[in-house]
């Protein structure tokens, strides 16, 4: 049964912070480490003490406090071992379906690279949640800086075959652009607009579009449907390739 207790709070302008923690033997595990101020608040106001950091990529809005959290609390820091040398205080490299126990909580590590080309995400399988960082966004999906379109698809196909009932976190607050976007592309799904309408109230009521089941992504994000019939059809790309589909979703959205 799902044990873990989870807080998410903005961090930075636009990123998310996110606690995870094991009621059981007390372990906290920081989602990367964006902020240490917004962290440290988070953890203040549980009452918890940090015991992991779990590091998705080496982008500096998300390890910039890495050191200074490790140095606070002893925190072990574990990452990917593709990008082992760019994050710091790093303590454990970590590879795409490696798993290990945090506490009682599993984690399964899941390689996610195209958006930097070692990036990871951490799957609980046991706790049904998924963080995905920078790899998938709700209704987007990362911007390919170290990858390529067939690299970014085959994570988003990986990412894909988890759970419907999986809960995704991820590394920013950019829902309410990727929804204007995903309405353009495939203006004919129903739930897509059905979704659009659910992250507009929860905008406007000031409160954060994530978590989202992982299920419901899978019907409304265009990088996760790069082979969907209907999508492929809104794009004039009926018999093209899912990476080519992909490639074109990626460039549009880089100049939405």
């Amino acid at each position: 049964m799902p044990q873990a207790i989870v807080r998410q709070f903005p961090c930075r302008s636009d990123n998310f912070g996110v606690l995870v923690h094991d009621p059981s033997t007390g372990k906290v595990i920081s989602i990367d480490a964006p902020e240490e101020a917004a962290i440290r608040a988070a953890l203040d106001a549980e009452g918890w003490q940090l015991s992991h950091i779990l590091t998705t990529h080496h982008h500096q809005d998300h390890v910039e406090a890495n050191e200074a959290l490790k140095a606070a609390f002893g925190a072990e820091i574990i990452g990917p071992a593709g990008e082992k040398a760019k994050i710091p205080g790093i303590d454990r490299a970590v590879s795409g379906g490696e798993r290990f126990s945090v506490g009682g909580l599993d984690v399964e590590v899941i390689d996610t690279p195209g958006h930097t080309a070692g990036e990871i995400s951490y799957h609980f399988p046991e706790e049904k949640l998924l963080f995905a960082a920078d790899a998938l966004f709700s209704l987007g999906c990362g911007r390919l800086f170290e990858g390529d379109a067939a690299t970014m698809w085959a994570s988003m196909q990986r990412l894909r075959a988890l759970p419907d009932d999986t809960m995704l976190y991820c590394g920013h607050e950019y829902t309410t652009t990727n929804a204007r976007f995903a309405v353009d592309v495939d203006p004919g799904n129903t739930t897509l607009r059905n979704r659009v309408e659910e992250v507009e109230r929860l905008r406007i009521a000031g409160k954060a579009t994530l978590p989202v089941e992982l299920g419901l992504e899978k019907l409304t994000n265009p990088f996760l449907r790069a082979d969907n019939p209907e999508l492929k059809a809104s794009l004039g790309m009926e018999d093209a390739d899912p990476v080519a589909v992909f490639a074109a979703l990626r460039e549009k959205r880089n100049g939405y």
